[in-house]
């Protein structure tokens, strides 16, 4: 008989199968990856990011190639909240039968707090995912995620009209990550996301222009692993709330530095617009992976690179 390998992990008090959570934007609403494999193996996962109002998003081409990596600029395209609880949650329903964590993106302090008081209240939800790499329409356009003040500003407006933890998601596009974190977390953060996509740009070579019409656009893919093990790391130093790593992952060994690091859980991106079965692959992977490293428990190994 083998050794019991255990992959379950604890995120704010809501046990996991594993930590695998395909990251919001790259998994639509989940129904169509169930159409290839059953989307239940995942720990969960987080959902297309949602807006107070439908988003049409930016204008095409939104996406260029790059060495290791990908950029992105789609702007939220989503058919609104109201749409997302009536039309996506109910698809959604039939093909995945765990919880599930709603990403949510604003404009203003006013639209993070009134969609995330909506989900809040669906059953399906489990977690809320806080998006604050969103341009503030009354601060200029910087985004809530690239100021301490801000973001703590959005958070304590999304915990006062929720029951359910929320995770921050942060922006990598800053000096001081750590402030920013310790911000959310004294605010009443339940947990932090960490990182969203770094900003990149191609220029055409023929053309002598921008390849994205929005001329710039998030970066991803596994060039930016680095930083997100480096980002994650100091926030785990920093925190003491849980803390979800995300950044170019594409194998069971990236997901165990992540929570070497000081993840509890990770989302994989940029890896399921390359390959849908990327997160199916690397749930598959992590049971041989902890073999091969000597890991019984992967909640064993949650910071201990910090030890």
């Amino acid at each position: 008989m083998g050794k019991i390998i255990d992959t379950k992990v604890s995120l704010c008090g809501i046990e996991i199968d594993n930590p695998i959570i395909p990251a919001s934007g790259t998994f639509g609403y989940g129904y169509e990856f169930a159409e290839l494999y059953d989307i239940n193996m995942l720990g969960t996962f987080s959902f297309k990011g949602t807006t107070r109002e439908p988003r049409f998003g930016n204008p095409t081409p939104r996406i260029a190639e790059c060495c290791a990596g990908m950029i992105n600029a789609v702007g939220l395209q989503n058919p609104g909240v109201d749409k997302v609880i009536s039309e996506e949650l109910v698809k959604m329903r039939a093909v995945f039968n765990k919880k599930v964590m709603a990403n949510v993106s604003g404009f203003s302090v006013e639209d993070y707090a009134y969609t995330c008081e909506r989900l809040d209240k669906c059953d399906e939800v489990g977690w809320l995912e806080v998006n604050v790499s969103c341009p503030n329409v009354h601060g200029g356009g910087m985004s809530f995620g690239t100021s301490p003040e801000a973001a703590a500003e959005v958070t304590r407006a999304v915990k006062a009209v929720t029951a359910k933890p929320v995770f921050i998601k942060l922006s990598p596009n800053v000096t001081d990550i750590v402030s920013i974190a310790k911000a959310c977390e004294e605010a009443g953060a339940d947990g932090i996301s960490l990182i969203n996509t770094l900003l990149g740009m191609r220029i055409d070579l023929k053309t002598r222009r921008p390849v994205i019409a929005n001329k710039m656009g998030g970066f991803s893919g596994p060039a930016i692993f680095p930083v997100a093990v480096r980002m994650v790391y100091q926030v785990a130093q920093a925190c003491s709330i849980p803390i979800i790593g995300m950044g170019g992952v594409s194998s069971a060994e990236d997901v165990i530095e992540l929570m070497l690091a000081g993840a509890t859980a990770v989302e994989v991106g940029a890896c399921n617009l390359v390959n849908p079965y990327a997160c199916r692959d690397i749930v598959n992977a992590l049971p041989s992976a902890m073999e091969k490293y000597g890991i019984d428990r992967l909640s064993d190994i949650i910071g201990l690179a910090h030890k």
